[in-house]
């Protein structure tokens, strides 16, 4: 077959993007991480941000826009135009827990984000004072017959570390150990440490340099493996045979409803390839949080559907303290 030569001349121009249309992205990204600077999310945020930035060939520029539980900053990624510049680092807390927990939510999940790949995160642990007992079931234990009662602290009511906590007492039957719900978890992590708290519950990455320290004990990671950095800490299924609870803090990539297939193809791809790289699973690790494997944009909302369906009955059985 004779192919003429201009057919093999225009050959090359069928690869490329139309005339005045530019391959995406073509400018600097901006990423809008809803909490505060310092904290798990922000961490895990700027080690993506930066690796996503060398898969794309774009500035991937990180923005905290933090308050209200997260909503400050998803609303402003909601209400972006969708080309794709302007993405969330969402989180368990504002994409499962938000509409649970909140009576007027000021956006809906399906509604009004793209939802791009699920990225991991940190584990949660559960810490104790060392005066405390050495052993989770040792600890529970304790719990029954202990005058005055123990109490768990948490970053406040209805975060994922406060739901997580009263999951896994109902899963170990009913257990006495009262909430106390901090403004953040620095306050609980400090009142651990000076012994005026027994129970804490943070991230495994938050949790490490007081586990490593010896100012406090880290029972249980709810993970299904043994984090790299805390070998000697069992997952809560070693430790109560609690088979398949895994509690993480996991971060997503959002962009907003409406978000074109191309472009949600190309940033989907450019994530998979960021969660694939050894060196940037090793970093993560290293900080303390487990990258998912790589998944796609379908994956991702089901994940997020199930784990909004996993606590929506947890969230009903502490309905009057988030109430109150």
């Amino acid at each position: 077959m004779r192919v003429s030569r201009r057919a093999l001349l225009a050959t090359p121009l069928l690869a490329t993007p139309a005339f005045g249309q530019a391959r995406f992205p073509d400018r600097p990204l901006r990423l809008v991480i809803p909490f505060a600077a310092g904290g798990p999310t922000d961490v895990y945020a700027r080690l993506f941000s930066d690796r996503l930035s060398r898969e794309l060939g774009q500035p991937v520029v990180t923005e905290n826009r933090g308050g209200a539980g997260g909503a400050i900053g998803s609303l402003e990624v909601a209400r972006a135009r969708p080309d794709g510049l302007t993405l969330l680092f969402g989180t368990a807390s504002t994409h499962a827990l938000y509409p649970l927990v909140t009576k007027q939510p000021q956006f809906d999940v399906g509604r009004d984000f793209t939802t791009v790949a699920v990225l991991g995160g940190g584990p949660l642990a559960w810490l104790v004072h060392p005066s405390q007992p050495a052993t989770l079931p040792a600890l529970l234990a304790a719990t029954r017959t202990a005058s005055p009662a123990l109490a768990y602290g948490s970053p406040g009511t209805g975060t994922l570390m406060h739901l997580a906590t009263e999951l896994l007492k109902q899963r170990a039957g009913g257990v006495p150990l009262t909430h106390i719900p901090y403004r953040g978890a620095a306050p609980a992590m400090n009142d651990l440490v000076a012994g005026t708290l027994a129970v804490a519950v943070n991230t495994l990455g938050s949790g490490l340099p007081l586990h490593q320290g010896g100012r406090a004990r880290m029972l249980a990671v709810a993970s299904t493996s043994r984090a790299p950095g805390a070998p000697d800490v069992p997952t809560l299924e070693e430790a109560l045979g609690t088979a398949g609870f895994r509690a993480v803090l996991w971060h997503a990539i959002f962009g907003p409803a409406g978000l074109p297939a191309p472009i949600l193809t190309r940033l989907a791809e450019a994530t998979a390839a960021c969660l694939a790289d050894p060196g940037f699973r090793s970093t993560a690790q290293a900080a303390g949080i487990e990258p998912d494997a790589p998944g796609t944009p379908e994956s991702a909302a089901a994940f997020i559907r199930a784990e909004t369906d996993r606590y929506r009955p947890v969230v009903e059985a502490v309905r009057p303290e988030l109430d109150a």
